[in-house]
């Protein structure tokens, strides 16, 4: 009988992108032992693991970020995000890309490239990869005191990242750069991965609806396979009405910021999201389109410039 052939679903990647094809598990295990105790081969012939298992997920981020990225130290509290790394990194690539269209085709590297993380969460995951991969400094925001103080303790225990990332407490949880962005601070860009969903039933039932899709038979009570808080998944609105707000309050910004971008998940919602930038009197707006296999997405950015 012929092999099954194993479905390729990390073939639309960004081509810098470290994480093309199959994850090696061999070198991967090599980097961080405790993988191996989640890793099977699945029906297609493959070393893989059960990505329902939030354990496993983490052993596996944990290995790619030792292993690509040189991050010693990682770790989330239970029931937080855990972050698919080849997505995350995409984002940093595609922005580097942006950055690079406006740097005469060269991406600019180095500490002198100021990031701004809205919403940095307890995984600090942006900030680790982009330091890493170009060199950048950031500026890590968040409303929730125990994301930071996660945050913090990766930082201080990869001492290679200490003067690299900074982090900040937005007190006013409706404002989004107000009392982050300083009155001496530039960043070159900023970027966020908004909550998508406008309530945590909403959140819930798009659990449920992934899980039936990828045959995972339904059971009494349902976890988010990737964790995540309130704040990190949903708020009011939805991921429009975050999106919305963050193109309002940009305008106030826009000396201190170069290029700010978000992560659309939803195709629908960048129609309004161009209207608002018409509002704001946005001089560029780009679209960059993403894509994970099966999953699309996109970067909304948009510059006062």
């Amino acid at each position: 009988m012929a092999k099954k052939k194993h479905p390729s679903s990390k073939a639309s990647l960004h081509p810098r992108n470290k994480h093309q094809g199959s994850y090696d598990f061999v070198k991967l295990i090599h980097a961080y032992p405790f993988l191996e105790d989640f890793v099977f081969i699945n029906q297609y012939g493959h070393q893989t693991i059960d990505f329902f298992d939030p354990i496993a997920v983490k052993a596996l981020n944990k290995a790619l970020l030792k292993q690509y990225y040189s991050i010693d130290f990682w770790d989330i509290p239970e029931n937080y995000l855990c972050p698919p790394i080849p997505g995350r990194v995409d984002y940093i690539h595609y922005v580097a890309d942006l950055l690079a269209s406006h740097n005469q085709g060269k991406i600019p590297k180095g500490k002198k490239i100021k990031v701004l993380d809205i919403g940095v969460g307890a995984n600090c995951i942006y900030p680790l990869l982009g330091t890493q991969e170009y060199g950048w400094s950031f500026v890590g925001a968040d409303i929730n005191k125990t994301a930071l103080a996660s945050a913090h303790e990766i930082i201080n225990n990869n001492k290679h990242l200490r003067n690299s990332i900074e982090l900040r407490w937005q007190a006013q949880a409706q404002q989004l750069f107000k009392s982050i962005v300083r009155p001496k601070d530039y960043f070159d860009l900023s970027i966020c991965n908004p909550p998508f969903h406008p309530s945590a039933q909403a959140a819930q039932e798009a659990n449920l609806r992934k899980l039936k899709n990828l045959g995972q038979k339904e059971s009494g009570k349902s976890s988010l396979n990737f964790g995540g808080q309130q704040e990190e998944l949903w708020c009011e609105g939805g991921e429009l009405q975050f999106v919305k707000t963050m193109i309002l309050q940009s305008k106030t910004f826009a000396n201190s910021i170069g290029w700010f971008t978000t992560l659309i998940s939803k195709e629908i919602h960048l129609k309004p999201a161009y209207k608002c930038l018409k509002q704001v009197n946005a001089q560029q707006v780009k679209t960059i389109a993403m894509g994970q296999g099966n999953k699309k997405s996109r970067i909304l950015a948009w510059t006062f410039f």
